[in-house]
């Protein structure tokens, strides 16, 4: 029965051996394993910005970065969503000016910081209605905002003050 498992009991064995070599640590603080794609060297940013630089407040704006030989990745203020992909973007709905630091460490223990400042501005404010109002029988346009004085334009072009 045992040889009838052997290689069951081989591949078990092998994994077993695996993982405890990768609990060892090391002197030097680095990785036993390195994902595949992970070149040799140091960890580098690539890319980190924003999709605006100025927005309203409220409005959604796109927060995106690429790093190359990342084994961890923290962007200050936390937001959730961050992994240590070699790109990735985070929809953000910031509430004010916010100055966004992305930290990248290095399987060499290395660490890359690059910062980006997103502006928020309050929302402009809504203009008073334009009260529009025309009297054919008298040939003449009154025009008035809410908060101005009314003024009277005749047919001929020519403006006076209305009383």
């Amino acid at each position: 029965m045992l040889v009838r498992f052997a290689k069951l009991w081989a591949a078990m064995g092998l994994l077993a051996a695996v993982w405890g070599i990768g609990r060892i640590p090391r002197a030097e603080g680095g990785a036993w394993v390195h994902p595949v794609a992970a070149r040799p060297g140091p960890v580098r940013i690539l890319r980190f910005d924003a999709s605006v630089g100025i927005l309203v407040k409220g409005e959604k704006a796109t927060l995106c970065y690429r790093v190359e030989n990342a084994k961890s990745i923290r962007i200050s203020p936390f937001i959730a969503g961050v992994y240590p992909w070699a790109a990735h973007c985070l929809e953000i709905v910031p509430e004010h000016t916010t100055h966004y630091t992305l930290l990248a460490e290095g399987f060499d223990g290395t660490v890359a910081a690059q910062s980006v400042t997103l502006a928020v501005e309050a929302a402009p404010p809504t203009p008073p209605p334009v009260l529009d109002y025309a009297d054919e029988g008298a040939g003449r346009r009154y025009s008035m905002a809410a908060a101005e004085p009314a003024e009277c334009v005749s047919a001929g072009g020519a403006s006076s003050m209305c009383s």
